[in-house]
């Protein structure tokens, strides 16, 4: 098959990109090149060429939608041009809400707001002070089926419809999705903390292949599940875990906001239960 789009969840690209890719750029010339600044185009013109192929050789772009992407494989992705563009959308707005073509696409954002749907942010200020996303549009639903109190609970009074996602929208009508509200956990003093971000910054280890953010006795508690093959291929002994990603949370946290620091952490032995578009069971693991 040579297709010209693909549509993708992020594990499936976050996979090709750190089990296929990373490698081969710590082995041989491609680790050469890479320190000397003006060879360095070289090595990811040849990463982007083995990455279209891989996808066929006929590739326009590439769609990825369903949770937030990895932003060091985002980083990475941009910097090689890899045609690739994030959109965000859900079944009751059949089913896009914003999308931007991979060549406008703006880094950690959702893409722009379709021309047939309107956006809303639920807060003082839309860019800059994160609220409930609301939107309205002629592909939105009319209403759950045989469900009046579903329906109601789910528009404002003025007919928005309530996503339950949380984010800003900027001048040029990109929306940038922060969490979503259910997930949403209360710091010391009442300030919001979105676990998605904490949970970026930890996946954005080579060592973690997946985390969750949970509150417990009003503390943030971090669950991780480690890359076994990273950390054998590192000769970390499965008896070092423990102390090798407690010194990283210590980093981790020297960077995070006080009332949003990690108090402590549980190793996930299994990868968690995931819903069929690949997003955490959240509430499996929230006590």
């Amino acid at each position: 098959n040579k297709p010209k789009l693909v549509l993708s969840v992020p594990l499936i690209i976050e996979k090709i990109v750190t089990k296929t890719i990373f490698p081969k750029l710590k082995e041989g010339a491609a680790k050469i090149l890479k320190k000397i600044p003006l060879l360095n185009s070289i090595v990811h013109n040849k990463v982007k060429s083995g990455m279209m192929e891989f996808f066929g050789g006929n590739l326009d772009e590439v769609v990825i939608g369903g949770a937030a992407l990895n932003p060091k494989i985002e980083s990475f992705l941009k910097k090689i041009k890899f045609p690739f563009t994030v959109g965000y959308g859900m079944t009751e707005c059949g089913p896009l809400i914003s999308y931007s073509y991979w060549s406008e696409y703006k880094k950690r954002s959702s893409g722009k707001v379709v021309d047939r749907m309107k956006v809303r942010i639920n807060s003082p200020d839309p860019v800059n002070v994160v609220g409930e996303i609301l939107v309205k549009g002629d592909n939105l639903m009319l209403g759950y089926y045989k469900n009046e109190e579903a329906t109601k609970e789910a528009f404002t009074e003025d007919g928005w419809f309530k996503t339950g996602d949380l984010g800003t929208l900027d001048k040029d009508n990109f929306v940038f999705i922060k969490g979503r509200s259910k997930n949403l956990l209360l710091g010391p003093s009442g300030q919001n903390i979105y676990p998605e971000e904490i949970e970026e910054k930890l996946n954005s280890n080579h060592f973690i292949n997946e985390s969750l953010i949970i509150g417990e006795n009003k503390k943030i508690i971090a669950l991780i599940v480690p890359d076994h093959d990273a950390l054998n291929e590192e000769g970390i002994a499965e008896g070092e875990w423990q102390n090798f990603f407690d010194k990283y949370i210590k980093e981790l946290n020297a960077t995070l906001p006080t009332y949003s620091k990690i108090a402590s952490f549980r190793i996930q032995e299994e990868g968690f239960e995931k819903t069929p578009k690949r997003s955490i069971r959240r509430f499996k693991y929230q006590e």
